[in-house]
C-alpha cells in the first residue's frame, strides 16, 4: 500500500509540479510579449519621425536604448525600399522571441517607411526555470513521502486493524452460536458512523439472514415433506413425468385406481399406460395434441375413457400441467386424474331424462324436434318427403279424471307401445306431453305412405286397453303434415299437423286428417279466441243471460238458468261452444266460473229486492272447478256476500263429473248439500248415465236434455225415454226439469207425464239480467 501511495503521490507531484512550472514559464513568456508591445507603443512614433526626417544619429540612439532593455539581444530596421540596419548579437542556437512592427508617417497621406524586428532571448528565463524545477521537485518529494507515511499510519489505525478483526470473526463464525455479533473497538455514535459501520451492520444482517434462511430451509423441508405426503395421500391420482414425458412417480391413489405398480410403469409414456379404448394411431394423435396444448397454453384438461390393469373401463377427469423452473422452462409434467364414472352415469341418466319421457321411455319434445330437423335436412339433400303426425288420445282426460292418474299412466304406456309397433326402425315416435304424441316418418317417396301408417295406428287402438280389472276403449285423432308440400319449416309443420289433428277431432275422433291451407284459419281463430278470452274478464266482455224455469202445472216461476255469453268487439257474440271448452283446457274456467257465481248471486239479490220473488238460479259448474281446492269456500262466500239462502243457488253438474268416483268429488258434493246448496244433474241421458251414482250422491234435480224433449211428439222412442227418466227420477226423490220446450204440445206432454218443471223458448229465450227483471215483473202481473 505504501508503494502504491508513494507511486501515486509521486506521479501526482510530478504532474502538479509540471503544471506549476509550465504556468510560471507561460507567465515569463507573457511578460516578454508585454515588454515587446510596450516597446512598440513607446518607440514606434519617435522612430517613425526620426526615419522621416532621415536623422540617422537619433535613430541609432533610439535603437540602442531599445537594445539596452532586459532580454533584448538584437534589432533589425528595414528601411523601404532596400536598406537594413542591425544592432546587437543574435545566437541562432538559443531560444528567442521575435516581434515586428511597421513604421509609418502620416502627413497628407499615410506613408510606410519601414519595419523594426526585435529579438528577445529566453536564456535567462530557462535558467530561472531550471532552478525552480529543482526546488519544487525536492520540496514535493519530501512532502509526499511524509504525507504517505502519515496516511498509512492513519489507515492502519482506523481501517486495517478492524478489517483484520472482521476477517478473524468471519473465519470463526459459527451458526451454533448465532447470538455472538461482530463488534469493533470503535465508537458507535451516529455522528461517527462511516463505511466500516455499514460493513459491520451488513455482516451482522448477513448473520441474521443466514440464521433466518436456515430456519426457513428447515420450515421448507417440513413443507416439502407435508406436500409430498399430500400428493402421496391425495384423493386424486398423480403422475409426474420428466421433460421427455417419461413417468418418474405415481402416488398410491393412481396405483389403487388403475392397479398398476410404479415398477411396471416407470420410464413409460402415459399413453402406454392409459388405454383409452381407441386405436393406437388415435391414441398417439390424442397425446400429441395434449402435449402441444400443454406447451402452448400451459394446461390441458378433459375426460378419458381409461382402462384398469384388470381390463375394466372407467371414466377419468384428467388435468395435465407443466412444472417449471425459475426460468419458466418445464422440467417435469404433472398429470392429475379423478375417477368420474359415477358422475358420468348420472350425466347419462340426466341426459336421458332431458331427452326422453320418463313415463313411456319415448323421446320428449326437445329430442323429437332435433330429430325432425335432422330428418328435414336429410330430405332436403336427397329430395325426399318427411311425414309428421300429431296424435291426441280421444277422451283421455275423462279416463284420467274418473279412473285416476295411475290408470292414465298405464294407458299412456300402452298407447305409446301400440304406436311404436306400427313404425319402422328409422321412424320416431315421441311424447310431447299429456296425451299428445308425435310421429316422424323420414325418407318417404309418397305422401300416401303416411295415411297407411295412420290407418295402422287407428287399427291398433280398436282393441280394448286393460286398466287394472277394467277394460276401456279409447281412440286417437291424427293430424298429418308433409314436408315440403305443406311447409319446409319444422315449427310450421308441427303447427300444421296440430291444426289437422283438431280437424280430425271435429270430424268425429278416431280418424286422421291431412293438413290443408284452410285449417290455418281455424288454428288462427282458436289462438285469437284464447288470447282475447284471457282479457275478456278484465274488459267486462262476459255477460250472463237468464232463461226462466217454470212450474209445468201451475205456470209459476221457479227460477232461471244462468247462461254465459261473450260479446267481443272484434268477434261479436261468441258461442259458448267455442270458448267454454277452450277455457277448460287453459284453466281460465276457474276465474270465469268464480265470476259467474258472483254475478248470479248479485242478480238474485237485486231481483229479490225489486220483485219480492225468492228465485233459485241454476249455475253450470265445470269438472275443472271441482278440482279447485277453494271451490266450496268460493260458493259459500258468494252466498254470504249477497246475503242469500243456500236454496237460492243450484249448481248444475254434468254426468262426466258424476262418473268421477273420487273421494274429493264425493266430499265436495256432500259438503255443498249439507250447507243447503241445491245440486242438479245437467243434460241427463247424453253421456255415460249411471243410475247408481244418482243414488249415491245428494242430488235434488235431474234435467232432461233438449235433444230428447224436442222429438217427444215425433219419435215414440224419445217419448218413452222421457217418460222413463221422469218415473226413475221421481222414484229416487228427484225433481225433473225438461230443457228445450218450444211448443205447447211438448208442454202438454210433459204435464201429462208429471214432469215438474220446464224451460225453453216457449217461455222465453235467454235474455240479459235487466230484461229478465222486466220479464219477471210482467210474468208476475200476468199470473196475478
Amino acid at each position: 500500500m505504501l508503494t502504491y501511495i508513494l507511486l501515486c503521490s509521486s506521479l501526482f507531484t510530478l504532474f502538479a509540479s509540471g503544471l506549476q512550472v509550465y504556468s510560471e514559464y507561460r507567465q515569463e513568456i507573457s511578460l516578454v510579449d508585454q515588454r515587446m508591445e510596450v516597446i512598440e507603443n513607446s518607440y514606434m512614433v519617435s522612430l517613425s519621425r526620426s526615419l522621416w526626417s532621415l536623422d540617422q544619429k537619433l535613430l541609432q540612439v533610439q535603437m540602442q536604448g531599445i537594445l539596452n532593455l532586459p532580454d533584448i539581444v538584437h534589432l533589425k530596421l528595414k528601411i523601404y525600399p532596400d536598406t537594413d540596419i542591425e544592432m546587437g548579437d543574435r545566437n541562432k542556437e538559443t531560444a528567442s522571441i521575435e516581434h515586428t512592427f511597421k513604421l509609418k508617417h502620416e502627413s497628407v497621406e499615410m506613408y510606410e517607411l519601414g519595419e523594426l524586428t526585435i529579438t528577445a532571448s529566453l536564456d535567462e528565463i530557462y535558467h530561472q526555470l531550471q532552478q525552480k524545477i529543482v526546488v519544487i521537485l525536492t520540496t514535493q518529494a519530501f512532502k509526499t513521502f511524509f504525507i504517505s507515511i502519515l496516511i498509512l499510519w492513519i489507515f492502519q489505525y482506523l481501517v486495517t486493524r478492524h478489517l483484520g478483526k472482521m476477517a478473524t470473526y468471519a473465519r470463526s463464525f459459527d451458526l451454533s452460536r448465532p447470538e455472538v455479533a461482530l463488534k469493533l473497538d470503535r465508537s458507535d455514535h451516529p455522528k461517527h458512523r462511516d463505511e466500516l459501520s455499514d460493513v459491520i451492520d451488513a455482516i451482522n444482517e448477513m448473520r441474521t439472514k443466514l440464521i433466518d434462511d436456515i430456519s426457513r430451509q428447515e420450515e421448507d423441508a417440513k413443507e416439502i415433506k407435508k406436500l409430498s405426503l399430500a400428493i402421496e395421500q391425495s384423493p386424486s391420482s398423480v403422475l409426474i413425468c420428466n421433460r421427455n414425458w417419461k413417468i418418474e412417480y405415481a402416488n398410491s391413489k393412481f396405483i389403487q385406481l388403475t392397479g398398476y405398480n410404479i415398477d411396471a410403469i416407470s420410464g413409460k409414456h402415459p399413453k402406454e399406460v392409459s388405454d383409452t379404448g381407441i386405436s393406437i394411431e388415435e391414441n398417439e394423435h390424442m397425446w400429441e395434441n395434449i402435449q402441444l396444448q400443454v406447451q402452448r397454453v400451459g394446461v390441458w384438461q378433459g375426460e378419458m375413457h381409461s382402462t384398469r390393469s384388470s381390463g375394466e373401463k372407467f371414466w377419468e377427469q384428467v388435468i395435465v400441467t407443466p412444472i417449471k423452473d425459475e426460468a419458466g422452462q418445464p422440467t417435469h409434467y404433472l398429470i392429475l386424474g379423478e375417477d368420474i364414472s359415477i358422475r358420468k352415469r348420472y350425466e347419462q341418466q340426466l341426459l336421458r331424462q332431458a331427452n326422453y319421457d320418463i313415463l313411456t321411455g319415448l323421446p320428449n319434445r326437445m329430442l323429437a324436434l332435433d330429430r325432425l330437423k335432422l330428418a328435414l335436412a336429410q330430405a332436403r339433400r336427397e329430395s325426399q318427403l318427411v311425414g309428421l303426425m300429431f296424435l291426441d288420445l280421444d277422451n283421455f282426460k275423462h279416463i284420467n279424471d274418473t279412473m285416476g292418474h295411475d290408470s292414465g299412466d298405464t294407458l299412456l304406456i300402452e298407447a305409446s307401445r301400440r304406436i311404436s309397433s306400427c313404425l319402422r326402425g328409422t321412424s320416431t315416435v315421441a311424447r310431447l306431453g299429456g296425451d299428445e304424441f308425435l310421429v316422424i316418418l323420414p325418407s318417404l317417396d309418397d305422401a300416401a305412405d303416411t295415411e297407411l301408417v295412420a290407418e295402422r295406428i287407428l287399427k291398433t287402438f280398436t282393441s280394448p286397453f286393460a286398466l287394472g280389472s277394467q277394460e276401456v276403449f279409447i281412440s286417437t285423432s291424427i293430424g298429418i303434415a308433409i314436408y315440403p308440400t305443406d311447409s319446409d319449416s319444422s315449427s310450421a309443420l308441427l303447427q300444421h299437423a296440430d291444426s289437422a289433428m283438431y280437424q280430425a277431432k271435429n270430424k268425429g275422433k278416431s280418424s286422421f286428417k291431412r293438413f290443408s291451407p284452410e285449417m290455418n284459419e281455424h288454428s288462427h281463430e282458436r289462438v285469437q279466441i284464447e288470447t282475447r278470452l284471457r282479457r275478456a274478464l278484465e274488459l267486462s266482455e262476459l255477460q250472463l243471460y237468464y232463461q226462466p224455469i217454470v212450474n209445468v202445472k201451475t205456470g209459476s216461476i221457479l227460477g232461471a238458468e244462468a247462461l254465459i255469453r261473450w260479446n267481443n268487439p272484434a268477434m261479436g257474440l261468441v258461442s259458448p261452444d267455442k270458448f267454454i271448452p277452450l277455457a277448460e283446457e287453459t284453466g281460465l274456467i276457474i276465474p270465469i266460473g268464480d265470476w259467474v257465481l258472483q254475478t248470479a248471486c248479485s242478480d238474485i239479490s237485486k231481483w229479490r229486492e225489486t220483485t219480492g220473488i225468492d228465485l233459485t238460479i241454476a249455475v253450470n259448474v265445470s269438472p275443472r272447478q271441482f278440482r279447485d281446492s277453494n271451490f266450496v269456500q268460493t260458493v259459500l262466500k258468494a252466498l254470504e256476500t249477497y246475503k242469500l239462502d243456500a236454496p237460492n243457488l243450484e249448481l248444475e253438474i254434468t254426468e262426466r263429473l258424476i262418473l268421477d268416483d273420487s273421494i274429493e268429488t264425493s266430499h265436495i258434493l256432500k259438503t255443498l248439500d249439507k250447507e243447503g246448496v241445491r245440486l242438479s244433474v245437467d243434460d241427463f241421458g247424453t253421456g255415460y248415465s249411471a243410475l247408481g251414482y244418482l243414488k249415491s250422491y245428494p242430488f235434488d234435480t235431474l234435467k232432461i236434455d233438449k235433444s230428447f224433449v224436442q222429438d217427444v211428439m215425433k219419435e215414440a222412442e224419445d217419448a218413452a225415454l222421457v217418460k222413463a227418466i221422469i218415473t226413475m227420477a221421481h222414484s229416487l226423490g228427484l225433481k225433473v226439469i225438461a230443457e228445450g220446450v218450444e211448443e205447447r204440445e211438448q208442454l202438454t206432454f210433459l204435464e201429462n207425464n208429471d214432469c215438474d218443471y220446464a224451460q225453453g223458448y216457449f217461455f222465453s229465450r235467454p235474455i240479459p239480467a235487466d230484461d229478465f227483471s222486466n220479464w219477471l215483473i210482467e210474468h208476475q202481473r200476468k199470473s196475478a
